[in-house]
């Protein structure tokens, strides 16, 4: 079984000044980047076993039902199959970037919104999306429902939790003025919420969540009420690819059959999840024990359904959609460079 181990911070110093635009110093509620201590190293590329290629996978944050493709892939032997000996780390800062831009990792998972600020800045990270692994953004805003937010418009006076991003701000006023509201009305306090449900009990009115998990968990809570609404459905030119699998641009290049096979075992894995969502949530928590299996289970239920969506297939990335994510940060203000069309992706390694 493989672990997740947590990189030394000292190992992503050299992309530091590579991401200097990337803002935001903390995440959506559930976004935990706490990490297993240990002292191992990885040796990304180098196999373990002469036969197999050794690939080093970054994870975003701590297993969920996001990776569940990947740990199906792992523990019914599809990597094995493909030739590749796969193992799991664990970013510090929860973007996958930082690990695989170095050469630290072959793969790992980012998000399309995040990785607009080194895409658009002059010394790029070199990394590529080769597949997405929701076909649509699953974020939104999650309130108690005693509050009665049906909409944007009606967290005027409220206390939303924000992490002071350009994009999450500039998402959050589109979405609030867009329904008839004023941003300004919307009390923004300061504050990282790690846990939404202790963060809608303190005090906190509205919440932005990935509803796969934490919208998940806050309706598994039978103490606290919610109500929720997707940024997607007030917002169609934010519907980003969150989150995306990502590769090094130098790993793909010299190892196309590698990263094919290695696309295709994680592609088998997540097809897996789409057709028999209960047994892949007992692999994961197979895999990963200390997690909640009524949390996996009813997680997986809604996310295995948002894998594919209306898409021909897995993974795939539409040219349009992407680009009009990166169009509209730049003309939010967002970005100061305009990124080029279809950059940092690609559907070549789908199979």
């Amino acid at each position: 079984m493989k672990r997740i181990f947590a990189i030394a911070s000292i190992a992503v110093l050299a992309i530091t000044a590579a991401s200097c635009g990337k803002s935001g110093n903390t995440a959506p509620a559930g976004s935990d980047t706490s990490t297993t201590e240990s002292t191992a190293t990885s040796n990304a590329g180098e196999a373990k076993n002469d036969n197999l290629t050794h690939i080093t996978f970054a994870l975003d944050w701590t297993p969920n039902t996001n990776h569940t493709g990947l740990y199906v892939a792992d523990e019914l032997g599809y990597f094995e199959e493909a030739g590749l000996d796969v193992e799991f780390v664990q970013a510090s800062s929860g973007y996958g970037s930082e690990l695989v831009g170095v050469g630290q990792a072959e793969f790992g998972i980012d998000f399309q919104d995040s990785l607009a600020y080194t895409f658009a800045s002059d010394n790029p990270i070199p990394v590529t999306a080769v597949a997405a692994i929701t076909q649509h953004n699953t974020g939104g805003i999650i309130t108690r429902a005693d509050s009665n937010v049906q909409s944007p418009k009606d967290l005027m006076g409220l206390h939303y939790a924000t992490w002071d991003d350009p994009m999450e701000q500039a998402v959050m006023k589109y979405c609030v003025e867009n329904d008839g509201g004023d941003f300004s009305k919307v009390i923004c306090d300061p504050v990282s919420v790690d846990d939404a449900i202790a963060g809608l009990n303190s005090g906190l009115d509205a919440i932005w969540v990935y509803y796969g998990w934490d919208g998940i968990r806050c309706k598994l809570d039978e103490s606290t009420e919610t109500n929720f609404f997707y940024f997607r459905d007030y917002l169609p030119e934010f519907d980003e690819y969150s989150p995306v699998l990502i590769a090094n641009n130098d790993f793909i290049e010299e190892n196309p059959d590698a990263a094919k096979a290695f696309v295709s075992a994680v592609k088998k894995g997540y097809e897996y999840a789409i057709d028999q969502p209960a047994k892949a949530a007992d692999l994961l928590c197979k895999a990963v024990p200390e997690l909640d299996p009524a949390l996996v289970g009813a997680s997986q239920a809604y996310i295995s359904e948002e894998y594919r969506s209306d898409a021909d297939t897995w993974g795939v990335i539409d040219a349009d959609r992407w680009n009009r994510v990166y169009d509209w940060m730049y003309d939010q203000g967002i970005l100061e460079k305009e990124i080029e069309d279809n950059f940092g992706f690609t559907n070549d390694y789908l199979q």
